[in-house]
């Protein structure tokens, strides 16, 4: 027997279906609440499924937005507003997923990667919803991040009653999830274990999918190779984890997984998403690199009607989420409620360049034809069209020497811009950054931050990249240029000494340098501990840094041609020093 009651939000009543019991095709019951309007008229339901807890997510009812910085930002509150989705002719279904919350079963592995398919208990929850007297048959999702995963992940089962769904950043390709360029991501620590920022998973009955598959012995064994890793071993809490996992399941089963591969593909939600022909709007903001890459490799699978809309700066919406639900609701009104609005008529892709703060259509990802031109590392910290002429002799390289965190609070970072723009310069698309270094260990990590610098000195972030040293084979097959691929199935340590080319791959990104501002590439092996940017992501939002003391040399010559690689498009134009000006006007 469920409890239906009615609540209050502002001037809003509300009637509350709680702790709804669903049946799966195993006998285990998933627990949802369903939130709808006074009358008994059957509606169009938008379902929110996660292992966050459907509690926490009630509290968007009495929890005013918050924003990054806010101390009162939780990461895990993503089911979207339940009193607009009611006011708007909805029932908001909010559910657990097995193994947490109020559900039963048991989640094994990431997204229960080896257990029962979360996508089957997600199928078999649409046609239960489906089949309610309050809901009128058409059902699509709600809610992003996690939410968004889940969304993906259902539609690939093809559940008869699932009509469109409307994804906002999720997370697709799961190894770049978890591990950007080979560098582990501490976020999904965040996430499922509640820390900086973060409620975190609702455990009720989750395992490591590690723990079920290796015995004892061998996973003891597993468990000391990987402390053998500095990076792991100067980082307490990877040794606590490592030692004690009990209750980190899934982050344990991260730590021990740090090369692509099976593991991770077993359930990538990009591969599923063939199987996908349901309509689909995919909406990611600028900032998070990784996001607005996956929505886009999802996009370019996707067979069925499709939308990519790609947002302003910056990166993380509110908690509780209320972002987005304009467009949410008109994509929803066309699919569910058969108005016809025109949402369809409207072209294919959207994307917000920052600068010239203008929004660009086009049916295609990018929306502009553009031409990948590079700009080199120059003397004096300088950005050019112009490579160096001079070679390694006299064009000796630049350095830093990074100690390992453990003893010493900065972080040392190389620093290279243009010269001020003197026209509007337009980069839509992936980039690359070409860096011939020589480090004295076998591993380091380099992460490349690009900014648009303003004329006072205010910047705003455009793109990164990152790549661990010893993950840096390439897929020559699959790379072209401006787009490199790291298959990061296996690790091969460097030669000390040897200078070794390395080529990062930068997230996509849309921005417009206005006359007057710079582009500034910033280079280190660990991320700066505080910025502007940093500020307005989680405290978790950062890289595992390098637990060994690494000197790094940066050649920029005529023999190390570093460089970026950066997708203008046909109008815009590369800006060169001074320098190569005068040389150019005496030549």
């Amino acid at each position: 027997m469920t409890d239906l009651h009615t609540i209050r939000a502002g001037e809003q009543s509300i009637a509350v279906r709680k702790d709804l019991r669903v049946p799966m095709r195993d006998g285990v019951e998933l627990a949802v609440d369903a939130y709808h309007g006074l009358d008994d008229t059957p509606r169009p339901a938008l379902i929110a499924m996660s292992a966050y807890g459907k509690e926490l997510q009630a509290l968007a009812l009495t929890t005013p937005p918050q924003r990054r910085p806010s101390p009162m930002w939780d990461g895990c509150i993503e089911a979207g507003d339940i009193a607009r989705v009611v006011r708007e002719g909805y029932v908001h279904v909010i559910g657990d997923m097995r193994g947490t919350g109020d559900s039963g079963g048991v989640m094994i592995g990431n997204y229960n990667a080896g257990g029962v398919p979360q996508g089957q208990d997600l199928h078999d929850l649409i046609e239960w919803v489906a089949a309610q007297p309050w809901c009128d048959g058409n059902i699509g999702m709600i809610g992003i991040s996690y939410f968004g995963s889940m969304q993906v992940l259902a539609a690939a089962e093809r559940p008869p009653h699932l009509k469109a769904i409307f994804v906002s950043g999720g997370h697709f390709d799961f190894y770049e999830t978890t591990y950007h360029g080979g560098v582990m991501w501490f976020m999904p620590r965040a996430a499922r274990e509640g820390r900086g920022g973060d409620s975190g998973i609702a455990h009720t009955n989750v395992k490591s999918r590690m723990q079920e598959v290796h015995s004892p012995e061998a996973l003891k064994k597993l468990v000391d190779e990987r402390l053998n890793d500095p990076d792991v071993a100067a980082w307490p809490n990877l040794v606590h984890v490592l030692k004690y996992p009990k209750n980190r399941e899934f982050w344990f089963d991260i730590v021990m997984n740090p090369l692509d591969g099976e593991w991770y593909e077993e359930r990538n939600p990009v591969n599923l998403a063939r199987n996908i022909d349901i309509p689909v709007y995919l909406q990611i903001d600028q900032g998070r690199g990784w996001t607005v890459d996956g929505h886009i490799e999802l996009f370019d699978v996707l067979k069925g009607p499709k939308k990519l809309d790609i947002g302003s700066y910056p990166p993380m919406q509110s908690r509780p989420w209320i972002e987005e639900h304009d467009k949410m609701f008109r994509w929803y009104e066309y699919w569910l409620k058969g108005v016809d609005n025109g949402i369809m008529d409207e072209p294919a892709v959207s994307v917000f360049v920052e600068g010239s703060r203008e929004t660009i259509t086009a049916a295609q990802w990018p929306p502009k034809q553009i031409e990948h031109r590079p700009l080199y590392l120059r003397p004096r910290h300088k950005l050019s069209s112009e490579p160096e002429r001079m070679g390694a002799e006299h064009a000796v390289p630049d350095g830093f020497y990074q100690a390992p965190l453990t003893v010493t609070d900065k972080v040392e970072v190389l620093t290279y811009s243009t010269e001020p723009f003197e026209e509007p310069t337009e980069l839509i698309g992936s980039g690359a950054a070409h860096l011939f270094a020589e480090i004295d260990q076998d591993d380091t990590n380099f992460i490349l931050r690009l900014w648009d610098e303003a004329p006072g000195g205010k910047r705003q972030l455009i793109t990164t990249g990152y790549l661990k040293a010893s993950h840096r084979e390439l897929d020559e097959e699959r790379t072209t240029e401006g787009d490199p691929y790291h298959p990061h199935t296996r690790a091969v340590p460097v030669e000390p000494g040897k200078v070794e080319e390395y080529v990062l791959r930068l997230y996509p990104h849309a921005a417009t340098f206005q006359p007057g501002h710079r582009l500034v590439v910033e280079l280190s092996n660990d991320e700066p501990l505080a910025d502007a940017h940093n500020s307005l992501l989680p405290p978790d939002a950062f890289h595992l840094p390098v637990g060994r003391p690494v000197t790094h040399k940066i050649y920029r010559d005529a023999t190390h041609p570093s460089r970026l690689v950066l997708p203008f498009t046909r109008a815009g134009a590369p800006a060169a020093t001074r320098e190569d000006g005068d040389r150019r006007a005496g030549a």
